[in-house]
């Protein structure tokens, strides 16, 4: 039998507290467990990069993460972009370039999109394509989501974010 457990998590500057198992996934819990579901599973193994989370400053596939491993650590998701209602530069370029489509790996887009930008303010077209190269996309071709990530680089070097 599998010994469940407290464990706290603090998640977008949020701590919680939930009861987990030991072989649930960071995914597993975050939609789960605390409501947040903007982090999607798609593939299980870690190929589409649609659950990509900031972890520490990383991005990471949260369906490969144990939760159990993440306890403590700063979690970031796509809900933990925007504040007071005013949507962060990297999502709202997603929309005025066009970078998503049905939207379903959008949320790990733009979670990978920020923690190139937070390394790298002023990336270069082939490094954003390299950052991005683990997230796939069935519907847009990826030209305008690299061009929506260079664009939020722009803007948040003017003061955007």
């Amino acid at each position: 039998m599998r010994k469940k457990q407290i464990a706290k998590f603090n998640v977008n500057g949020v701590e919680y507290e939930t009861i987990i198992e030991p072989q649930m996934t960071l995914a597993d819990v975050l939609r789960d467990n605390l409501g947040l579901t903007g982090t999607k599973t798609a593939c299980g193994t870690g190929d589409c990069g649609c659950c990509t989370i900031v972890m520490d400053g990383k991005p990471v596939l949260s369906c490969l993460i144990l939760a159990i491993t993440a306890r403590e650590k700063n979690i970031m998701t796509i809900e933990g972009l925007a504040k007071e209602g005013t949507l962060h530069p990297l999502q709202q370029s997603f929309i005025e370039r066009g970078a998503l489509q049905c939207g379903y790996c959008t949320p790990g887009q733009i979670m990978a999109s920020k923690a190139l930008l937070d390394e790298n303010p002023n990336p270069t077209e082939e490094e954003v394509k390299e950052a991005l190269a683990g997230n796939l996309c069935r519907c847009t071709g990826y030209v305008k989501i690299n061009e929506a990530v260079l664009d939020a680089a722009a803007k948040m070097r003017r003061g955007g974010e």
